[in-house]
């Protein structure tokens, strides 16, 4: 049998629609019975020096060992991890995977999980920089020099991007006036369908594809749908690398205008390499899709530590969290943390329900997603008078006044059902209802797009969306046809005004961009919240950037929808996602680098963390997205300020040991990533982790904690503490001084936390300690339960 045949039993891919209703893809063989799926064989990392060609049969001696023959043992292998990974994927059935954890050399062995990605810019730097200095005012700009000048714009900083490649064309990309490439760069620029090596330049400067894991699940690429090579199809890939470095373009929007004014990333002469590791789901959905694969991404991590990335965004999620040995990021990651390379990853679409944080390894930077201060206004005008607020990037105009009518009043017979009425699914509109006018549809079940999509086949005006998500952040798109997205709760206005009157009339008004809203940043709904569900003693997410309605470059192989059936093409587009923030945090992490090249991952995730800030434009707490004050388990740290970070003052270190060390807490899991090292008697607990943040759950009475900081700052500095206290908890700080002769010089400090009276074991509670030495405010959250 081909291996491109061979499926698990029983396999899923899950999708978020409009970001707030799941479906699962599933995949069976067709006997249901047992039949071998990709796993992936870890054995660490390479010690001996070998050539590609040796580690590659050193893994096919293994699977000799399990297969009937040579042959089958060469055919079963998906990859060969090479370079510093130690490993390999193949189809193994279980009883063959059994067989290979229990062997000499092989460290642990799983099952590849399909990954969800999720899916700059013209606003989110300069607002960025707006709300650093503390105004609020329309121009921008303002410490783009401070922030970008010093580390020299990340030139010699090479950024590896994991999603579904580049769309090298793109201006953004243009290499003009830069150097030559660094000699530390060891990658390669690999050829495929529509992308050759002259694709790549001085900024471009390496690509590279991986397929093998996709291709074993779902069978030989569908090249309508694809291509075979590092371009990038659907166009997610494109938006988050020029986020990162994409260099500045002038006048640029989208469609009719939208966001306009110069397309920058956040270090714009920083190098990009691009490793695509998603690919489009040959499914019957009518809007592009993708998935990712362990195995995959496993190899792409592999080659990129070897190329000599210094930073890798990745803007991917599992479908849930897995345990930090069986997840191919967090192993990907921890090898990159080991060489010092900052892993910058998203934190989830699955807010704001709590406990959805992903990508929760602490050697991870984990990022949530926040608003910037522009919105595009397109309110809605019933027939009443009334004025009902509304977004949208659609520049189509429906200036006249039209006849209203809600999508459950206006469904073919037999096509909804109870819980599917309202909500303009495929096929469910009658056009002898619709035609001409506007219809109100409700959220849930498809995508916003596909709701306008089926609104126009069945002969509508133009047609009001309810909001995805409840709240004030409304993620827009650029439909079809006449469209506006309005809060969720005012649906309920105009159902009632529609029920309520023999004929309901609207008129949608064309958008426009406003930039200067208040209150901005507040978290966007989708953002997905803490506390983590795999280690409650390690606060996730760490930090929070632009990620709501964020305009960076596009594919023009994809339409700004992603619908199959929609023919427009754009050069830059509008998307929302924590995807967005991801790449923005990363740009800051190659700006950190080049200004400190000697610092770690972790001071340099450290720097940006302490400097966070927790208020918005008007000085006042960042909120969630119903306005409520939103917590650590929102935002982490705070929101981002890359000006700050560059001089932090003190950085809480770790190194690879440390999170060794941190994983003795798990069975002694650590024996599944790194079997050299033996765990202490007594270890630690992971509160104790010299993490930026302190964690501290299931507390029954008094607990102690350490932390140690490095001065990176002035010789002779002194910092003095400040505490804000957790309700219903005691926190004292010992020593309550730190004085520091000279730079590099290390601190130790304890933080002893008692609960005090009504306390309860399901309350966290929320507070902060604070090192100033007059110039720089060194602050870290504490959360307890």
């Amino acid at each position: 049998m081909s291996r491109f045949h061979l499926q698990s039993a029983r396999f899923c891919v899950i999708k978020l629609f409009a970001k707030s209703s799941l479906s699962f893809e599933c995949g069976f063989d067709m006997n249901n019975s047992p039949m071998p799926q990709v796993y992936i064989v870890y054995m660490g990392e390479h010690e001996e020096k070998r050539t590609l060609l040796q580690n590659e049969d050193k893994h096919v001696s293994y699977l000799k060992s399990v297969k009937s023959s040579t042959e089958d043992a060469k055919a079963s292998l998906v990859y060969s991890y090479k370079n510093v990974i130690n490993g390999f994927s193949a189809f193994l059935t279980a009883e063959e995977a059994q067989k290979l954890s229990e062997m000499d050399g092989v460290v642990s062995v799983f099952k590849s999980h399909p990954m969800k990605y999720r899916i700059q810019t013209t606003r989110s730097w300069d607002f960025t920089n707006l709300l650093k200095s503390g105004y609020s005012g329309n121009n921008g700009g303002i410490g783009d020099e401070e922030i970008m000048q010093k580390p020299n714009y990340g030139k010699d900083i090479i950024v590896g991007v994991l999603d579904t490649g580049v769309w090298p064309e793109s201006e953004s990309f243009s290499d003009d006036g830069m150097e030559p490439i660094p000699s530390s760069w060891k990658g390669i620029c690999e050829s495929g369908v529509a992308f050759n090596s002259s694709h790549c330049n001085r900024k471009l400067i390496g690509a590279r594809y991986y397929l093998k894991g996709y291709e074993a699940y779902y069978g030989p690429l569908n090249e309508t749908i694809n291509y075979r090579s590092a371009r990038d199809r659907e166009g997610h890939g494109t938006h988050t690398a020029s986020t990162v470095a994409g260099r500045e373009v002038h006048n640029t929007s989208l469609l009719g205008g939208f966001a306009s004014g110069t397309a920058k990333g956040g270090a714009l002469l920083a190098r990009l390499a691009i490793y695509k590791v998603c690919w489009t789901i040959p499914s019957q959905s009518k809007v592009l899709e993708g998935t990712c694969f362990d195995e995959d991404m496993l190899a792409a991590f592999d080659d990129a530590i070897a190329d000599g990335v210094h930073v890798i965004s990745i803007s991917i999620t599992p479908y849930q969290n897995i345990e930090y040995t069986k997840d191919g990021i967090a192993l990907g990651a921890l090898h990159a943390a080991k060489k010092n390379i900052v892993v910058v990853a998203s934190a989830g679409n699955w807010g704001p329900a709590p406990s959805t944080v992903i990508n929760v390894a602490p050697w991870i930077l984990t990022v949530g997603a926040s608003s910037i201060d522009r919105i595009f206004n397109s309110p809605v005008l019933l027939g009443n008078g009334m004025k009902i607020e509304g977004q949208t990037v659609t520049p189509y105009k429906l200036n006249t006044v039209r006849p209203l009518v809600y999508a459950g009043d206006a469904e073919a017979p037999g096509t909804t059902t109870n819980g599917t009425t309202g909500l303009c699914l495929s096929g469910t509109l009658s056009q002898e209802i619709v035609q001409g006018k506007i219809v109100l549809c409700l959220r849930g079940n498809s995508t916003n797009v596909e709701k306008g999509m089926e609104v126009k086949r069945a002969g509508g005006a133009g047609f009001i969306l309810q909001n995805p998500v409840d709240g004030i952040g409304v993620s827009v798109d650029a439909h079809v046809l006449p469209g506006t997205a309005i809060f969720s709760n005012d649906s309920a206005t105009i159902l009632n005004y529609i029920r309520t009157n023999k004929n309901p009339t609207a008129r949608i008004v064309l958008a426009r961009t406003v930039l200067g809203s208040k209150q901005s940043p507040f978290m966007a709904a989708f953002s997905s919240t803490g506390p983590n569900s795999l280690e409650p003693n390690i606060l996730k997410p760490d930090i929070t950037a632009p990620g709501l309605n964020i305009l960076a470059a596009w594919s023009e192989a994809s339409s700004p929808t992603r619908l199959f059936s929609d023919n427009r093409v754009v050069k830059y587009n509008v998307l929302s996602g924590t995807s967005m923030s991801c790449p923005h945090v990363a740009a800051a992490a190659a700006l950190l680098k080049a200004a400190h090249p000697d610092w770690s991952s972790a001071a340099i995730r450290s720097a940006l963390m302490t400097t966070s800030t927790q208020t918005n434009n008007v000085g006042t707490p960042i909120t969630d997205a119903i306005e409520n004050p939103a917590t650590p388990f929102h935002y982490g740290s705070g929101h981002f300020q890359p000006a700050k970070a560059m001089d932090p003052g003190l950085v809480y270190d770790s190194n690879y040991t440390d999170y060794l060390l941190f994983l003795c807490n798990y069975n002694n899991t650590v024996k599944n990533v790194d079997p050299s090292f033996t765990c202490p008697t007594k270890f630690t607990s992971p509160s104790n982790l010299n993490y930026p943040t302190v964690t501290a759950s299931f507390i029954k009475g008094e607990v102690l904690v350490y932390r140690t900081v490095t001065n990176v700052g002035a010789e002779g500095s002194v910092y003095n503490l400040s505490i804000e206290t957790p309700v219903g908890y005691s926190v004292k700080i010992s020593p309550t001084t730190l004085n520091f002769v000279r730079s590099g010089e290390r601190k130790t400090f304890t933080i002893t936390i008692k609960p005090e009276n009504r306390v309860t074991e399901d309350d966290y509670a929320f507070g902060s300690y604070t090192w100033s030495d007059g110039i720089h405010s060194v602050r870290s959250p504490i959360v307890v339960r």
